[in-house]
C-alpha cells in the first residue's frame, strides 16, 4: 500500500494506541507519554478531513536514551560477616581499616579469623579427603601466601594438610591440618571495614553478625526505577560528575534488585541498585580526593547520531498496523507510514517516504 492510500480509523486508532503505548513502555521507551488520537481521514484515503491543531518540525539530531540520577560516592556494596566459630570476640578491627589476604579480620577466643580471596563462601570444614571447588579455592590461597607441597586442584591431599599445618603454626593456631568452618572468610579481594555490629568481649556463634565490609576501591552507588532497568547493564560506561564539576568515566560493575517492604504509610518499593567502578587512571585519581560525597551519574542506554526525529505525540497508529505521521504540506496534509527507532527525551527517531528535515507533522495543541 502506498503513502497515498493510508487509512487511519479514529476508533481503531484510539484502541490500538493504548496497546501500543503499553508495549513501548514495557520495551523501555521510557520517554513515551502517549500516542495522540487524532481525527484522521476516512478509510481508504490518505488525506485528512482537516488540518491538525498544531505542527512540529522534523529535526535532524543526535538522540540519546539517557538518565541523570543522584548517587553516592563511597566504596560500593556493603557485605555482612556473620560468625561461625562459637566463642568470645577478643579482637575487632577499627572501621576504615583495610585488610588483605592472609590477615586477621577479627579474633575469636584469641584465634584469628582470616581473610582469603574467593567467590565461593566457606560452607564446611575442609580436611584430608575432601573434594570440590572450595578445596581448589583454599589451595590457591595457600599457594599465594607462599605455602607449597601440593597441587592446586579439587583434592585435599596429605600435601594440602601439611601446608595447612604450617599455615596454622604461623597463625598461632593448633596444627590440626583441618580448616574448621568459620576460620576463614572468603572475600572478592582486599576489604575495608565499614562498620562493627558486635563488641569485643561479646559472644559470637553461627549466624551472629560481626561486622560489615566493602571493597577498597572507590565506587559509586546509585538507584534506578525498575522502568529504567535497560540503563543498568554490567560493563556499560557511564559519566560521573564529581562535587567539583569534574567528570570521571566509570563502568557498571554490579546490578541488583533491592526491595523495601511496606512500613506504616510507606508503600513497598523495588529499585535497581547499580554500583559503578573506576579503572581509568585519571578517573581513579579524580575520585581519590573524596571519601564519601554526593555525585551525579549519567546512564546512557543507546545513542543515535544524525537521525530524523519528531515529538512522540506526533505518532499515529494506523488502522492497517504500524505507525505513521500526518505530514502537513501547506493547506493540505496526508498520512504516511514511518518506521520508528529510538525513543528518548520526548522524541522518537523516524524514517519513511516523504520524511525529511524541516518537514512539518501534526501534533496535538
Amino acid at each position: 500500500m502506498t503513502a497515498d492510500h493510508i487509512s487511519v480509523s479514529p476508533r481503531r486508532r484510539a484502541a490500538r494506541a493504548t496497546a501500543a503505548v503499553l508495549a513501548l513502555v514495557a520495551a523501555g521507551a521510557g520517554a513515551v507519554a502517549f500516542l495522540a488520537p487524532h481525527d484522521g481521514g476516512r478509510a481508504g484515503e490518505g488525506t485528512a478531513d482537516r488540518l491538525p491543531p498544531a505542527t512540529a518540525e522534523v529535526l535532524r539530531q543526535t538522540l540519546e536514551d539517557s538518565r541523570s540520577v543522584d548517587a553516592q560516592l563511597g566504596f560500593g556494596t556493603e557485605r555482612t560477616v556473620v560468625g561461625r566459630l562459637p566463642g568470645t570476640l577478643t579482637r575487632l578491627p577499627e572501621p576504615g581499616v583495610e585488610i588483605t589476604r592472609g590477615k586477621a579480620l577479627y579474633a575469636v577466643d584469641n584465634g584469628p579469623v582470616v581473610v582469603l580471596y574467593g567467590s565461593l563462601p566457606a560452607y564446611r570444614a575442609l580436611a584430608k579427603g575432601a573434594e570440590g571447588p572450595d578445596v581448589r579455592q583454599l589451595e590457591e590461597n595457600l599457594r599465594a601466601l607462599g605455602y607449597t607441597g601440593f597441587t592446586s586442584d579439587e583434592e585435599y591431599t596429605e600435601g594440602t594438610a601439611k601446608a595447612v599445618r604450617r599455615w596454622q603454626a604461623d597463625l598461632g593456631l593448633k596444627k590440626t591440618g583441618t580448616v574448621e568452618l568459620g576460620r576463614v572468610v572468603f572475600t572478592p579481594g582486599s576489604v575495608r571495614v565499614a562498620g562493627l555490629e558486635a563488641e569485643p568481649g561479646g559472644q559470637t556463634g553461627p549466624g551472629q553478625r560481626v561486622l560489615s565490609y566493602t571493597g577498597t576501591a572507590k565506587a559509586v552507588t546509585a538507584e534506578l526505577d525498575t522502568s529504567d532497568r535497560r540503563l543498568a547493564k554490567k560493563g556499560r560506561p557511564v559519566d560521573v560528575t564529581l562535587p567539583d564539576g569534574a567528570v570521571a568515566r566509570g563502568t557498571v560493575t554490579e546490578v541488583s534488585t533491592v526491595s523495601t517492604p511496606a512500613e506504616g504509610q510507606k508503600k513497598a518499593e523495588t529499585k535497581i541498585k547499580v554500583v559503578v567502578g573506576f579503572t581509568d587512571a585519571r578517573a581513579v585519581a579524580a575520585v581519590r580526593a573524596y571519601d564519601e560525597a554526593g555525585v551525579h551519574v549519567v546512564f546512557t542506554a543507546d545513542t543515535r547520531e544524525n537521525v530524523l526525529t519528531v515529538p512522540v505525540s506526533a505518532l499515529l497508529v494506523l488502522a492497517e498496523g504500524g505507525f505513521g505521521v500526518e505530514l502537513v504540506e501547506g493547506a493540505t496534509s496526508r498520512y504516511v507510514p514511518v518506521t520508528t527507532g529510538l525513543f528518548a527525551g520526548g522524541r522518537v527517531e523516524i524514517s519513511g517516504r516523504g520524511i525529511s528535515r524541516g518537514a512539518q507533522v501534526g501534533v496535538p495543541k
